[in-house]
C-alpha cells in the first residue's frame, strides 16, 4: 500500500463537492495538495482555511478544458512541490436536455471539460510522473458512464468516454508504475443535488438507491483514497452508488 504522507496531489475541481472532500482526505493523510479549480474565489478560500490548519496547500486557477491552462497547472505545482505523485481528474459539469433540443455548444462543453480535461491533464502529468518514476490517477467518471439516462446523452457520452479512457491508460503505463483507476459515484448529495434544489423529484431519486439515501461527498473521497492508495488496482471502474446499477 503506497504511503500518502508528502505525495503531491493534484485535485480538479478541488474547490468544491467531492473535489473538496478529496483534498481534505488527502490533507488527512499528510499528502501535499494542490487545489485545481475554475472558481478562484472558492479555491483561495479553500488554500487559505488550509493554510491557516498549518497546511501547505495550493490553490491554481484552471480551465480543463484548455492545453495551456493545464499546462500552467502541472508547472505551478512542480515549482511549489517539486513533483506530482498523483492527479485526481475531478472537474465536470452537467447539462440536462433531450437531444433533439441540445444546442452543440452545450453539448461540446460538457465533452470539453468532461472528457477532454481528463485526457489533458492525464498527459501533461504523466510527463512528470515518467521523469520521477510513476504516479497514481484517479478520475471521476459516473454511474452514468455504466448506464444510460433519458435527457443526459452529452454526460453519458462524457463520463462513458472516462471509463475507457482510464482502461486505456492503465494498460500504456503499467509497466511504467503509473496506475489509472476512475471511481463512479452515484447521486451524491452536494450544493445541486438536495431536495431543495430538486423538490418533488429528490425523493423520487433517493428512491433509485436501494441503500435508502443519496451519497455523501466524503464517501466517495474516501473510495479515491483507496484506489490511489492500492497498488494492485489498475484499470478499475470502481462504482460506489448505494446499489444504483445492482437493479
Amino acid at each position: 500500500m503506497s504511503n500518502l504522507k508528502d505525495q503531491v496531489a493534484i485535485v480538479t475541481g478541488g474547490a468544491s463537492g467531492i473535489g473538496l472532500a478529496t483534498v481534505e482526505a488527502f490533507v488527512e493523510k499528510g499528502a501535499n495538495v494542490v487545489i485545481a479549480d475554475f472558481n478562484e474565489k472558492a479555491g483561495k478560500a479553500v488554500e487559505k482555511k488550509l493554510k491557516e490548519k498549518g497546511t501547505d496547500a495550493l490553490f491554481v486557477q484552471v480551465n480543463v478544458a484548455d492545453e495551456k491552462s493545464v499546462e500552467n497547472l502541472v508547472a505551478e505545482t512542480v515549482k511549489a512541490f517539486g513533483k506530482v505523485d498523483v492527479l485526481i481528474n475531478n472537474a465536470g459539469v452537467g447539462v440536462l436536455a433531450e437531444t433533439h433540443e441540445l444546442t452543440f455548444e452545450d453539448y461540446n462543453k460538457v465533452i470539453s471539460v468532461n472528457q477532454n480535461g481528463v485526457f489533458l491533464a492525464a498527459k501533461h502529468v504523466i510527463r512528470e510522473m515518467l521523469k520521477t518514476g510513476g504516479g497514481s490517477i484517479v478520475n471521476t467518471a459516473s454511474i452514468l458512464g455504466h448506464v444510460g439516462q433519458a435527457g443526459a446523452a452529452a454526460y453519458n457520452a462524457s463520463k462513458g468516454a472516462v471509463n475507457i479512457l482510464t482502461k486505456s491508460l492503465a494498460l500504456e503505463y503499467a509497466t511504467r508504475n503509473i496506475r489509472v483507476n476512475s471511481v463512479c459515484p452515484g447521486y451524491i448529495e452536494t450544493g445541486m443535488v438536495n431536495k431543495q434544489a430538486l423538490g418533488d423529484y429528490y425523493d423520487g431519486l433517493v428512491a433509485q438507491h436501494p441503500i435508502g439515501r443519496l451519497g455523501r461527498p466524503e464517501e466517495i473521497a474516501h473510495a479515491i483514497v483507496f484506489l490511489t492508495e492500492n497498488d494492485f488496482v489498475t484499470g478499475s471502474s470502481l462504482i460506489v452508488d448505494g446499489g444504483y446499477t445492482a437493479q
